[in-house]
């Protein structure tokens, strides 16, 4: 199967053009053309108007080609100066590391992009969008004409996307075109020129932003129309299946949350980062165990101490970060799946492949997991995909509470639709499902009871009925004077 099919797409200086496609769509197999990773074998390729054959990556960088990716590639043990560089500085085998030179420009360029970060910083110590920061820095340093961005606010606070937003319009303002990736159609129309978008390997369309709208986008990426990326909610809830009476934990910073759970509903977690939402999590499932308050789940009192002990009480966590804790990469998808159900599989600890191929099959089947096999390495799924193995590995737990932290993030507008069908198909089983999202859209659409966090602590439940963007940010935000009852 050919990854492109006679693809055209064209950049202007001074430009940002959107790409948008599903996973799998070849967004990646062109940028990696684009950068020398991959060599086309078909059509040409130009460059400031001449023809470029037998592209490298070094020789893009020549040209002033910088990719950004979602998944910074730095030196983690060396510092942000170090770093930088080793990107930009110019050596030979005899030359001298003028270090305080190399310092001065990291501090020049940081202060370029308004980041706040120490050159000396050794690399590890930064957050992810710190990372994303320091190779937009190499990218300015480098003196690039084109900049390529894959998904870079993934990760992002809102402070963080504003402070990238103004960079990319100073690149723009200079002249530098801008291919811009990502699954955040809001994103697009408020920032992009044109947009291309690709499907099955081919391009279906470049336009101007200003001229489609975000339900054109989506019938344009996926080839059809998605009239509902949220199910309808379906049946009243059971009987509650987790209690929390005033649950804490000093090291996480939350405190006296107090809230339930019932079979066959999806409770959203509301808040702004750092909220305390994710910690939540963590404390239900043993990362970080509770030191005050109580869990109570089927009507039975219980501490959890470690994850081991929250797994064979029913209870499953789907993690934020899928790539550090969700999928391993190099592992077939069966062996995926199964991992955290191994007692119950291979009792006696006698390993059964055959019954774990045949369970592998089963949920590639009922969630639509799009793979060659169980075999497949979860390396070579898309990121929709990944995200379903993730949560396969989960139900073959046959839990009672299911923990999601961020479902959809960074994966694409039918993934996202599909995450959200299985998603509510569990709780209609009865699954009792307790989703964190930093997607309002996405609470609000699929959430039977928003519980809203500020601060560590639970401020205000809002019901399915009244809840909207307004009510819901001025209780994170905490302009609404309300405290939870």
């Amino acid at each position: 199967m050919r990854a492109l099919k006679g693809v055209s797409f064209e950049l202007q200086p001074g430009e940002v053009h959107a790409l948008l496609g599903e996973n799998g769509a070849g967004k990646s197999t062109l940028i990696k053309v684009i950068t020398g990773a991959h060599q086309a074998d078909g059509g040409s390729l130009f460059v400031a108007g001449g023809e470029v054959v037998h592209l490298t990556p070094s020789k893009a960088r020549e040209l002033g080609i910088a990719c950004i990716y979602q998944q910074p590639s730095l030196f983690p043990d060396l510092s942000v100066a170090e770093n930088i560089g080793l990107r930009l500085q110019k050596t030979g085998a005899f030359s001298r590391v003028r270090w305080g030179r190399q310092r001065s420009r990291a501090i020049d360029l940081l202060q370029r992009i308004g980041a706040e970060i120490s050159p000396d910083a050794e690399v590890r110590s930064l957050s992810m969008p710190e990372q994303q920061l320091v190779e937009i820095a190499c990218a300015l340093g480098s003196g690039a004409r084109i900049v390529i961005m894959d998904e870079p606010t993934a990760s992002l606070t809102q402070k963080e996307q504003h402070l990238l937003f103004k960079i990319i319009r100073d690149l723009r303002q200079g002249g530098v075109g801008v291919i811009y990736i990502s699954h955040r159609l809001e994103e697009i129309l408020a920032l992009a020129d044109r947009v291309t978008v690709l499907r099955d390997g081919e391009s279906v369309g470049t336009n101007p932003v200003d001229e489609l709208t975000e339900s054109q986008l989506i019938k344009l990426m996926v080839g059809r129309e998605v009239s509902s990326i949220y199910p309808p909610s379906e049946g009243e809830p059971g009987e509650v299946v987790l209690s929390l009476e005033g649950l804490g934990c000093s090291a996480s910073g939350v405190g006296g949350v107090t809230m339930d759970v019932r079979a066959g509903e999806i409770v959203g977690v509301a808040g702004l980062i750092g909220a305390g939402r994710s910690e939540l999590a963590r404390i239900l499932f043993g990362i970080t165990p509770a030191d005050t308050g109580g869990i109570v789940l089927n009507g039975e009192r219980i501490s959890i101490t470690c994850p081991r002990e929250a797994i064979a009480r029913g209870i499953a966590y789907v993690p934020e970060d899928r790539r550090r804790h969700g999928v391993i990469l190099e592992m077939p998808s069966a062996h995926n799946m199964t991992m955290a159900s191994h007692p119950r599989l291979f009792p006696g600890n006698w390993l059964r492949f055959n019954a774990e191929s045949l369970l592998a099959r089963e949920f590639i089947r009922d969630l639509g997991i799009k793979a060659s096999g169980p075999e497949a390495p979860g390396g070579s799924l898309s990121g929709g995909n990944q995200q379903k193995v993730s949560v396969a590995r989960w139900l073959a737990t046959r839990p009672k509470l299911l923990i999601l932290d961020e479902p959809t993030q960074g994966v694409d507008v039918g993934a996202k639709s599909e995450i959200h069908r299985i998603i509510r198909r569990l709780a209609r089983e009865g699954l009792a499902v307790l989703m964190i999202s930093s997607d309002l859209g996405e609470v609000l659409g699929m959430s039977d009871r928003i519980a809203v966090m500020r601060g560590g602590r639970l401020v205000e439940w809002i019901g399915r009925e009244q809840a909207d963007a307004h009510s819901v940010m001025a209780a994170a935000l905490g302009t609404n004077g309300k405290d939870a009852a």
